[in-house]
């Protein structure tokens, strides 16, 4: 049995080995023997009054073992001699259309202005020490799109999301931490991201 349940945790007692399973076992009125796992499915924190407290969305097994497969695994077809598709721009609309084309079995062909993720690098540090400015390779064109090199975090404006959490589980596959899943306000941060648009590319070739 697999219930879901929101649990409050008072900031000090966060780090304690265990807390999530005693607090579950309490709330659900049951031993904390009867569990098997518990799973993080969101995880925020309300600091609006001195008493500070995480607030967990949380997934207790009873009696029932945590699945042993990835549920973000993604398994992408060869499209070597598919019918190709193609996208303008490698950002983040690019990258994730060139990863859905090939789920549908079609073949990306990307066309992308600018340089890739690392080689990027050079030509910002010459936007910034010399103000000299590549007009193909920049903070707004090349591999990974104009939020490559920001902070990381991760957002929509969009009032058609879709499925959100599809795509950071996509990004975890590719190399983002898991906590994106469960944080409130997920962030990758900059110093990972060259990473996993490299790794984004790599699929699709």
């Amino acid at each position: 049995m697999v219930k879901e349940i929101q649990l409050r945790i008072p900031i000090q007692e966060e780090k304690f080995e265990g807390i999530l399973k005693k607090k579950a076992a309490r709330f659900l009125n049951i031993a904390e023997k009867d569990i098997s796992a518990v799973k993080v499915l969101r995880k925020s924190i309300d600091a609006r009054k001195s008493d500070i407290v995480f607030n967990y969305k949380v997934a207790v097994y009873i009696h029932e073992q945590l699945p042993e497969f990835s549920e973000y695994s993604f398994e992408y077809k060869d499209v070597t001699k598919s019918k190709e598709v193609h996208i303008i721009g490698f950002g983040p609309a690019g990258m994730f259309a060139a990863l859905r084309c090939i789920e549908l079995g079609y073949k990306p062909v990307v066309l992308e202005r600018g340089k890739k993720v690392q080689e990027r690098r050079r030509d910002l540090r010459a936007i910034n020490q010399f103000h000299i400015v590549n007009e193909d390779s920049n903070y707004c064109f090349g591999e990974g799109g104009a939020g490559t090199y920001s902070d990381g975090k991760l957002y929509t404006r969009s009032l058609k999301r879709g499925d959100v959490r599809r795509v950071f589980e996509n990004l975890v596959f590719h190399g983002a931490t898991e906590e994106i899943l469960v944080d409130a306000h997920p962030h990758i941060g900059t110093n990972n991201l060259p990473k996993i648009v490299e790794n984004i590319r790599e699929t699709v070739l």
